[in-house]
């Protein structure tokens, strides 16, 4: 049974990881497309925040299956 749930509980976190990527780089394309002369900081800050996201997801993964 637990790790039945520790797959439940790192599927949610990849699916969870998945929507927070779509939304940064949606609204990044949306970002670009009004003031194509910031691309390069519009760029950097989605990179920095998928990042931070997709590190997040990972370690709640790690800790889904350590338990």
């Amino acid at each position: 049974m637990t790790g039945t749930l520790a797959a439940v509980g790192a599927g949610l976190a990849v699916i969870g990881v998945g929507i927070g990527i779509g939304q940064i780089g949606g609204k990044a394309m949306e970002a670009i497309a009004r003031q194509p002369e910031a691309t390069s900081k519009i760029q950097t800050a989605m990179l920095i925040a998928a990042a931070l996201v997709e590190g997040v997801g990972l370690f709640a993964v790690v800790i889904a299956l350590i338990k």
